[in-house]
């Protein structure tokens, strides 16, 4: 019998057995070697995270940040009520049930504090608008305990950048960063006086770019999770270069500290900002007139969109730059000058950036089709402030306000049909001393109604030493006439 065929079988078998053998060997090995790194045996070691370390950008930077303090003198003695803490236990009240906590005056002069950075060797400073809003005296203290009373150069609220001066030379300067090169997740570092704790430095990531605030619509702020408390407001957040990046302005708290969601406002916006009001004491800032609002899913499949995108615009204001160019109602804003709008708060920076007078292009849908519209940008009503004899020299009356003509939009907040302007600022003054405060509406001035913020300019200058004059203003709900007594030989506040 021929076992030739039967005994290459087996052969087979055998060598089948003992590969199946080696292969779970191997296994059993590779088994062991992992037990042996978990119980701590000699393995490869992973790579370390490294943690920053800013020590040296924070001395490297530190001089130029500042501390600023502000004094407000008390409202006038109708005011019947204390002040209320907002963090104190009837603001929390308040706040529990949903109510605003009530703005009532302070018995006595009202201090506050802040933060800002300096920006050139001779003194400009950079703040927040609201750091030093109606402020009669701010007093800027630099690192090295030196301390300067502040002019204030100007303001702007829809933006909150304020620039200050002070007379002083050869100060240490900030270095000013693109704050459209930031990324989300990179490190940045604030350096402010939170509580008043002056040279206090904090550090974390950048959250988010490009978030919409409500009422904030001209702002793509930079939200981050670096601990800024009140106290912080007009202090520079730093990129890991030393660069300021922003100028920190606000915090989302429901207990009026740190929750961990801070906003900052872009260099790009800001210096943009502090540069008008260093050349010319306000701030130009474009306007289209019409009001939009965010692209849902919904509303996408509704105008025919594949994907939700651009800007709705669900009201035109008669006679604006964009009624003139042809924008309508239901139009989806896509485009302005070449640069895309994903989402509706894209667009209210690129027209504010704009300088009025300019032509731009703007993209939108229309019944499903693209198209391009040229529209002529215009300037945002009431946003130029007139400032009454802030620089005249001489003998003649110095009110130092800052007003503006009102907006359709502000006379129907305010009730107020026609005439009247508004008060912006009020630096110490002849104006200040009888109790006109900022958000005032002047409707009379010495008897006579007032039309608008150039007739008051020229009402001024024609006051006479010596004179008492009954100014007429709306405030809240009502209105009240104060007192303006003009020095013999004229004021210079």
């Amino acid at each position: 019998m021929d076992f030739t065929p039967r005994m290459k079988k087996i052969a087979a078998a055998v060598a089948l057995v003992v590969a199946v053998g080696a292969a779970a060997t191997a296994y059993q090995e590779r088994a062991t070697a992992t037990a042996s790194a978990t119980a701590g045996q000699s393995v490869p070691a992973a790579p370390a995270l490294m943690v920053p370390d800013f020590s040296a950008l924070v001395a490297k930077v530190s001089d130029a940040v500042v501390n600023v303090q502000v004094e407000r003198k008390a409202a006038p003695a109708s005011s019947r009520f204390p002040q209320l803490d907002e963090d104190g236990p009837f603001g929390e009240f308040f706040r529990h049930f949903g109510i605003p906590v009530p703005d009532f005056a302070p018995p006595g002069p009202v201090q506050g504090l802040g933060s800002g950075f300096i920006i050139s060797a001779d003194g400009y400073i950079v703040t927040n608008q609201h750091v030093i809003d109606g402020a009669d005296k701010v007093t800027v203290k630099l690192n090295d305990k030196r301390e300067f009373e502040a002019k204030v150069v100007g303001g702007d609220r829809a933006s909150d950048v304020a620039l200050l001066k002070i007379d002083a030379q050869d100060l240490p300067t900030v270095t000013i960063g693109d704050s459209k090169n930031l990324k989300v997740g990179q490190w940045v570092v604030a350096i402010g006086a939170p509580f008043g704790l002056e040279r206090t430095a904090t550090a974390g990531i950048v959250s988010a770019l490009h978030r919409n605030l409500p009422g904030d619509s001209y702002v793509p702020f930079i939200q981050t999770d670096v601990a800024v408390n009140p106290g912080n407001s007009g202090g520079p957040l730093f990129d890991t270069a030393g660069r300021v990046v922003g100028i920190n302005s606000q915090i989302y708290s429901r207990s009026g500290g740190y929750m961990g969601v801070s906003f900052a406002i872009p260099t790009d916006v800001a210096m943009n900002v502090v540069q008008q009001l260093k050349t010319t004491g306000k701030v130009e800032r474009g306007w289209l007139g019409v009001t939009m609002q965010e692209v849902t899913h919904d509303l996408a499949r509704s105008f025919g969109l594949e994907q939700p995108r651009g800007a709705l615009v669900s009201q035109v204001v008669p006679g604006s730059p964009a009624e003139k160019a042809g924008v309508k109602v239901g139009d989806i804003i896509v485009g302005y000058a070449g640069q895309a709008i994903n989402d509706s708060g894209d667009l209210p920076p690129l027209v504010a950036g704009t300088k009025p007078g300019e032509k731009k292009t703007l993209t939108v849908i229309r019944e499903g089709r693209q198209r391009t519209l040229e529209v002529r940008v215009g300037e945002f009503p009431g946003q130029g402030k007139v400032r009454l004899a802030a620089a005249e020299q001489g003998d003649r009356v110095r009110l130092n306000l800052a007003i503006s003509d009102l907006t359709p939009q502000q006379r129907r907040e305010l009730g107020v049909e026609r005439g009247g302007v508004l008060v912006e600022d009020v630096g110490p003054g002849i104006a200040a001393e009888a109790g006109v405060q900022p958000g005032d509406v002047i409707l009379q001035f010495d008897g006579q109604p007032v039309k608008d913020a150039a007739q008051l300019k020229e009402l001024v200058r024609d006051l006479k030493p010596g004179k008492n004059v009954a100014i007429l203003v709306k405030r809240d709900q009502g209105t009240l006439f104060l007192a303006l007594k003009v020095p013999d030989q004229g004021a210079r506040g």
